[in-house]
Parts: C-alpha cells; sequence; structure tokens
C-alpha cells in the first residue's frame, strides 16, 4: 500500500468515526455555538440544551432520533468504506472477515468514545466557561 493510500484510509476512517459523533451531540453543540458567537442569551441556550437533550416541552422525540442516525450514518460509512476497498459481496466480507470485524469494532467503539469525551467533557466544560450552568453535568462530580 503506498503513502497516500494510506493517508487517505486514514482520513475516510477519521470521518466515518466523527462525523456521527459530532451529529450525536447536535443536542448540546447548538447551545454551546449560540453562546460562543453572541446569538443568544445564556438563559436562551441553556433552555435550549435542556430542551433537546431532556426532552423537555414535547422534544422526548429529538435526542433518540439523533443517536439512531448517528447510528445509521455509522454503518453506512462502514460499508462505503468496506466497498471502496474492494469488499462489495457477504462472500467478499467472508473471506475478509477479519478484516470486516476488525473495521467495525474499531469505527464504533472509536465513534462512540469521540461521542461520550465531546459530549460530556469537551462541550461540558465549554459550556461551563461559557456560563451555561451545566457544572452538575461534570462526569467527574458524579
Amino acid at each position: 500500500m503506498t503513502e497516500a493510500t494510506e493517508d487517505s484510509d486514514r482520513r475516510g476512517l477519521i470521518a466515518i468515526i466523527g462525523i456521527p459523533a459530532l451529529f450525536a451531540s447536535m443536542c448540546c453543540l447548538p447551545s454551546v455555538v449560540l453562546v460562543l458567537f453572541g446569538l443568544s442569551t445564556v438563559t436562551a441556550a441553556a433552555s435550549l440544551s435542556d430542551q433537546l437533550y431532556w426532552g423537555l416541552d414535547g422534544w422526548s422525540w429529538f435526542r433518540p432520533t439523533l443517536l439512531i442516525l448517528s447510528a445509521i450514518m455509522l454503518i453506512f460509512g462502514i460499508v462505503i468504506y468496506l466497498r471502496n476497498r474492494g469488499i462489495c459481496t457477504l462472500d467478499d466480507a467472508v473471506r475478509n472477515r477479519r478484516k470486516v470485524v476488525n473495521t467495525i469494532l474499531l469505527v464504533s467503539v472509536s465513534s462512540y468514545l469521540l461521542y461520550l469525551l465531546f459530549n460530556y467533557v469537551i462541550l461540558t466544560e465549554i459550556g461551563i466557561l461559557l456560563g451555561l450552568p451545566w457544572e452538575s453535568s461534570r462526569v467527574w462530580n458524579k
């Protein structure tokens, strides 16, 4: 494998891992972005994140929908990645089962860990720095 091919493989895996993790964090990310750019008050952003995260005022469908759509994006990303590597049929997948299983495990676990890190550590800390009332949400305070 050439260096350019390895680099494109790495970029493809990073996109497959990162995009669903970012999408799954859309219950909290808008609040941080709105306050960061001065488009919303801290109170309004906190109310928005509470509605989207906890499902208040009829928004109980939002967070599960994000998680399901993120999982679908992850599955499609893995399928496209494997098809670009010449694994297009079930027979190809069986012949290359070690590569398929390792790729699925690597991408799934990495994406989930990135989601946890981004949503529950990075966004929480940025939100707290911006004045959002998320101190009780800190993982290490529990």
